[in-house]
């Protein structure tokens, strides 16, 4: 049986992160938890994401997570999910927030201003709705989930990495951003597959099966 922690930092769809991968997952353990050493001890991270940049890196230092996050990060199979894929990278505008620095890159801010939608309808930030998803390269996690697949948004910032290469998946508000990254063990979305029907839980379960 496979220890899966999604992490605790006080902010967060924490709980319907954790019912989805149960159904997807009912013979696994699925904790909860904000305690360094849980998420040490785990199989594999799910860092859930909701909240300001600035509020989430100081509950993540206030609880002692950043040291267990970035080794999880780089030693086991990791999920970072919204604001759990824009801490990964080294800085961001919202706040003027330092991340992790796991990933080479910056988060800036989504800027439609005075753009429109294909229906005409004046684009607004945050991002909020349906967006369709388009996997730029093959990878585990992406199995089964076909070009064009639709995905819910819920942000106002978007992540720009160094590396071009790091990015696996991108969509459109108007113009196209990264929306998924991976790296060795590694995967992150800006969508909320927990709020995103069958589709996210193809992608949950994808990424518990995956073994990097």
């Amino acid at each position: 049986m496979s220890h899966i922690v999604v992490v605790d930092y006080g902010m967060g769809n924490l709980r319907s992160v954790a019912k989805a991968l149960e159904h997807v997952a009912p013979d696994q353990r699925i904790e909860v938890s904000g305690d360094p050493a849980r998420v040490a001890a785990a199989d594999r991270v799910v860092f859930p994401g909701q909240g300001a940049m600035p509020d989430c890196m100081r509950e993540i230092d206030a609880r002692g997570l950043r040291p267990a996050l970035i080794d999880a990060a780089r030693s086991k199979p990791f999920l970072g999910l919204c604001i759990g894929l824009q801490l990964l990278f080294e800085h961001s505008e919202e706040g003027d927030t330092p991340g992790l620095g796991i990933l080479p890159g910056q988060v800036r801010r989504l800027d439609p201003e005075g753009r429109t939608g294909s229906d005409g309808a004046r684009l607004k930030v945050p991002h909020m709705g349906w967006n369709q998803v388009h996997p730029s390269r093959a990878h585990p996690v992406w199995d089964g989930l076909p070009d064009g697949t639709r995905f819910y948004f819920v942000h106002s910032y978007v992540v720009e990495p160094s590396d071009p290469g790091l990015s696996v998946g991108s969509s459109a508000y108007p113009d196209p951003f990264c929306c998924a990254v991976a790296r060795d063990r590694l995967f992150a979305v800006q969508f909320h597959p927990e709020k995103s029907a069958q589709a996210g839980l193809k992608l949950l379960s994808n990424f518990l099966s995956w073994n990097p």
